[in-house]
């Protein structure tokens, strides 16, 4: 990795990468991708083409660039990679520069009526930062990719905060945003969109509420992605829109059921079952204490099973203990990168974070997330619940041949 935008820029540039439709990027540690799919998901519904640029993917690459709804033919791909593979002549990329370079000269050039991107780390030196936005998101902040981005909130806020633009639209819907992030936008003079400020919410156990500059949506249903934690992001995604609205005017009805309709694998999914399956991919504290926090809320299950892999840069330490309490027995899996932290490591952690209760089981296994998932059912009742969570690959491992759906044969 090297953290500079200077090279995309002036690839970007060479390539003649412009964008003539409004175009949306979202930063932030967590909630991206589900905002992202929520932005799409609305505007889909009020009959526009959207492009959306997403990463990382859970099993097929294709996952990242998506054209109305729907992953890109792999062949539509490859006139852009060789386009900048020209373009970029003496200049060396990186991945993931290659890979921003050419979705983003696909979706310029694609006959679509907004365009999404979803920054990958931090913002000032991400990619998706050499295109200027229309509008600017920023999900919650918490303490991610540290080595890269800065030691504290404030820290890595302010480089998440470079992706907005003066005079344009910066929605901020992390409900209590670091001081740097507000400072930024004050300095640059953006049009800050401040949740609690400019736009809010409100909900009871049947519906949900929006309110703005100027408009209200009521009496919504909560949204297709499930837990406590999406409607902040659903807040962020109906603030963004209204502050395009001059451009892309979206309908009352185009909320309700992009919301309602709205997909996203791997964010608390839950997959019926016996015994049920949750999947998602939280994998830093913050992250962790939301799915911790929608578990609870699923209601009684006998025993809660884990399948668990996670990078060895993340803090393991310090997610462990946000879940540890509703876990009976672990299965710590190896994943396919250099980055990932071993099982037997994995499964030090755990027992050091669940120490005060000796009955939980912690188990490593090498094979990888599907072995693990095979052996946790192998140990679960029916009534049981698996959770498999932690990186990325950790779900896509487990989605390699599809969606798995569990019929337990073990009766306790």
């Amino acid at each position: 990795m090297d953290l500079s935008l200077e090279r995309t820029v002036t690839v970007a540039q060479r390539l003649g990468i412009v964008f003539r439709m409004p175009l949306i990027t979202v930063a932030g540690t967590n909630g991206k991708g589900s905002t992202c799919a929520m932005l799409e998901s609305i505007a889909r519904h009020a009959g526009y083409r959207t492009g959306l640029y997403q990463k990382p993917e859970l099993v097929h690459f294709t996952e990242r660039c998506r054209l109305n709804g729907e992953p890109v033919d792999e062949a539509a791909l490859l006139p852009h990679f060789a386009a900048v593979e020209q373009a970029r002549a003496e200049i060396t990329l990186t991945q993931f520069e290659f890979t921003t370079l050419a979705i983003a000269r696909l979706l310029s050039l694609a006959a679509v009526d907004v365009v999404i991107l979803e920054v990958g780390l931090g913002g000032r030196y991400d990619s998706v930062n050499a295109f200027d936005a229309d509008c600017a998101v920023i999900t919650s902040i918490d303490l991610d990719h540290m080595e890269w981005l800065g030691p504290d909130r404030e820290t890595i806020g302010l480089e998440k905060a470079q992706i907005m633009r003066p005079g344009r639209p910066a929605v901020i819907s992390d409900p209590l945003p670091p001081a740097s992030v507000l400072q930024h936008a004050q300095a640059i003079g953006a049009d800050l969109w401040r949740v609690g400020r400019d736009f809010n919410h409100s909900g009871d156990r049947q519906q949900w509420n929006w309110a703005g500059r100027g408009r209200r949506y009521n009496g919504m249903a909560y949204p297709a992605l499930r837990g406590a934690n999406q409607l902040v992001n659903a807040a962020g995604a109906i603030a963004a829109l209204e502050a395009l609205r001059p451009r892309l005017p979206i309908t009352a009805q185009a909320v309700r059921t992009g919301l309602a309709l709205v997909e996203l694998p791997g964010r608390f999914q839950i997959v019926p079952g016996q015994p049920a399956l949750v999947l998602d991919v939280a994998h830093n504290p913050q992250a962790v204490a939301a799915l911790a926090l929608n578990l609870d809320a699923m209601g009684f299950f006998p025993r809660t099973h884990a399948v668990f892999g996670a990078m060895r840069d993340k803090d393991i330490a310090g997610l462990l203990p946000k879940i540890a309490p509703l876990v009976d027995a672990w299965h710590c899996c190896a994943l396919p990168t250099a980055r990932a932290a071993p099982p037997d490591e994995l499964a030090v952690l755990v027992r050091e974070a669940s120490a005060a209760r000796p009955e939980v089981t912690v188990q490593a296994h090498p094979g990888g997330p599907a072995a693990a998932l095979r052996a946790a059912l192998a140990a679960a009742d029916p009534t049981d619940r698996i959770v498999v969570f932690g990186s990325f690959y950790t779900v896509g491992g487990v989605l390699q041949e599809g969606l798995p759906r569990l019929a337990a044969a073990h009766v306790g």
